[in-house]
């Protein structure tokens, strides 16, 4: 899997449940709630107030990319 600032989170999860790991480091503590799985990378980011790019390389290099 390839993830962009656009990728959805719920598709990151579905993909590989072990991600959540990064998640959850960064304070993303609301995996499970509806309106969390629907944001994309960015949208998570901007809410939480971290680097979104930052997030996307940690999970490409997760993903191998």
């Amino acid at each position: 899997m390839v993830v962009t600032r656009k990728t959805n989170l719920g598709e990151i999860l579905d993909t590989d449940p072990t991600t959540a790991a990064y998640f959850m480091e960064i304070g993303m503590h609301c995996l499970g709630c509806p309106s969390a799985r629907g944001e994309n990378i960015e949208q998570a980011c901007w809410v939480h107030g971290v680097d979104a790019d930052e997030l996307v390389a940690k999970l490409n290099a997760h993903f191998g990319n």
